[in-house]
Order: structure tokens, then sequence, then C-alpha cells
């Protein structure tokens, strides 16, 4: 577990958006709360893939997606099960772009070592 730190902090961080940040959110600040979710979710993806080193980060939009589904019946309707893909699909390539970043940080650090 100790070797997954990172990852972990950062999925408890997208939990909290998922669970915890809706408890907040008024009845009319629902399009407003689903946008600042995704940013979140881009932002916590790219981060996954810029600072882990391990290949389970692939697996965090997919993971990200499935824990979406169960907040859909806790705070939403069944209509909001539709973001659930779009939450895989807005992580995806946060988590490559991050990882592309780390390729190219790493390559410039050997360069100009």
């Amino acid at each position: 577990m100790k070797q997954y730190k990172k990852e972990i902090i950062l999925f408890v961080l997208q939990l909290y958006m998922f669970y915890i940040f809706p408890l907040f959110a008024g009845p009319t600040d629902a399009m407003g709360m689903v946008l600042l979710i995704l940013m979140a979710t881009v932002l916590l993806a790219f981060l996954v893939g810029v600072l882990s080193d391990k290949k389970i980060k692939y697996l965090y939009p997919f993971v990200i997606a499935i824990v979406f589904i169960p907040s859909v019946f806790i705070y939403y309707n069944s209509s909001a099960l539709v973001h659930a893909v779009w939450y895989l699909v807005v992580a995806l390539p946060a988590l490559l772009l991050g990882v592309i970043c780390r390729l190219i940080y790493k390559k410039c650090k050997i360069f100009f070592s």
C-alpha cells in the first residue's frame, strides 16, 4: 500500500469530489457542480499521469467512471448516468497528457544533466 501512496491520495480527492462536495451544493447549482467536478477530474487525472510511475495509473479513468455510478443514485437521478462516460472520456486524455509531460521532463532532465 505504501508504494501506491500518491495514487491513493489522488483517488481519495476524487472520491471527495464525487461524494462530499455535492452535499454543499444547492439544488440550483447542479450544472456548475458537474462542471467543477469535471474540471477536478481532468486535473486529478493529469496529476496521476505526471506523479505516478506505476502501471496501475492507466486504470484510473476506468475506476473513476465506475466509482461515479453510485453517486448518481445518491445525489442525482438516472439521467446523470451518462456523466460516468464523460468522466472516462475526459480523464483518459488528461492522464495520457500527464504521462507525456512526465516523459518529456525525464528526457529533458537526462539531456541537460
